[in-house]
């Protein structure tokens, strides 16, 4: 069989059935499509085109009431079971600020939706799933035993899409942070002025963007008082830590088109070959070490003080996933975690990327 036929529609679900058991991701990996393309083709069996209008979508899904959200990148998976609350949404962002949902979204970038009825062990399960221009996953809701099914299908009713082809046109999309080569980069002294003077540290996007940098690249530029080298090994133990001595963390894991959050203390932590994982009842985090290239402790300067993060990147530069003490606006930062940071182990010698 050609390539061509087996990207097809009736080939990509021949292929679907006979690989029951394996992921969608992993599957279109394999078969050289995006996970998206897979689920446009199984439009029609199980599969609803909808609309992946953000500001028709979050309104309904508080409705549906206890859920799992899901956001990953290629590196980390981020999940947390809740109820969509607070949600608002603007022309560029949007946001939920429930209890245990907690997201930071950028409607530009959700350019396809599904929603999946795949038959499972245990009955039906449900889900919505949107995806960028390039077909890579931005965010899954997947729906519970307690989830409210009546909403789910009427929250599908209204976001079903006119045109409910099988075929996706899949743009090639490369958004990730570039790797430098150096720290000479010309900016680096404004960079320095501009980040000390911040007291937000949501003000380090609107300096990166004026400056034309990456944060890898910032990170790499700033000098060690603003952040330093850990050893890759730092992360895990981190965990570790956390767990021991029950310091609340906050884990940022993004894709594309959005942001999520988990705050809190966090209890069972286990290695599983290369990932290491959260496992705690409402919050599941799966990150893959050997992709962390490199690992950095940042410190950021607000009007509260500073604030200390660790960042990990991929071989390409790109931000696979942050992590913060438990803190809200108008604190100061967690003196535990700080000094946990602190305490980490910083890289021995440079490394060659």
């Amino acid at each position: 069989m050609n390539i061509q036929a087996i990207r097809a529609p009736e080939g990509i679900r021949r292929a679907r059935s006979e690989n029951p058991k394996m992921r969608e991701r992993d599957l279109a990996l394999q078969l050289g499509i995006s996970e998206a393309e897979l689920l446009a083709a199984h439009v029609g069996h199980g599969v609803t085109r909808i609309a992946p209008d953000v500001a028709g979508v979050l309104p309904g899904l508080e409705a549906l009431g206890e859920v799992m959200a899901l956001t990953r990148n290629e590196s980390a998976v981020h999940e947390k079971v809740g109820v969509y609350e607070k949600a608002t949404v603007g022309s560029q962002h949007a946001l939920v600020l429930g209890g245990d949902i907690d997201l930071r979204i950028f409607p530009s970038r959700w350019a396809f939706g599904f929603a999946v009825d795949k038959d499972g062990e245990d009955g039906v399960r449900r889900s919505l799933q949107f995806f960028d221009q390039a077909g890579e996953a931005v965010h899954k809701v997947h729906l519970r035993p307690r989830s409210d099914v009546s909403a789910y299908e009427a929250l599908v009713g209204d976001l079903a899409s006119a045109d409910q082809s099988a075929l996706i046109e899949v743009a090639q999309e490369n958004i990730r942070d570039e790797v430098i080569a150096g720290d000479d980069l010309p900016a680096a002294e404004l960079l320095r002025e501009r980040w000390s003077a911040m007291t937000d540290v949501h003000q380090l996007f609107n300096i990166l963007r004026k400056l034309k940098l990456t944060r890898h690249q910032a990170v790499h530029m700033i000098g060690e008082d603003y952040a330093w080298r850990l050893d890759n090994d730092a992360l895990t133990a981190m965990l570790y830590q956390a767990v021991r001595d029950e310091v609340p963390i906050m884990c940022f894991v993004g894709s594309s088109g959005c942001i999520q959050i988990h705050t809190g203390t966090i209890h069972t932590v286990k290695p599983m070959g290369p990932w290491i994982n959260v496992l705690d009842p409402g919050f599941n985090l799966h990150l893959r070490t050997d992709h962390v290239r490199e690992l950095w402790a940042v410190r950021k300067p607000t009007k509260d003080g500073h604030v200390t993060s660790i960042e990990a990147y991929g071989a390409e530069g790109q931000l696979i996933a942050q992590f913060f003490g438990e803190r809200h606006e108008g604190q100061d930062e967690r003196p535990d975690w700080r000094l946990m940071v602190e305490r980490l182990q910083k890289l021995s010698a440079p490394q060659v990327a």
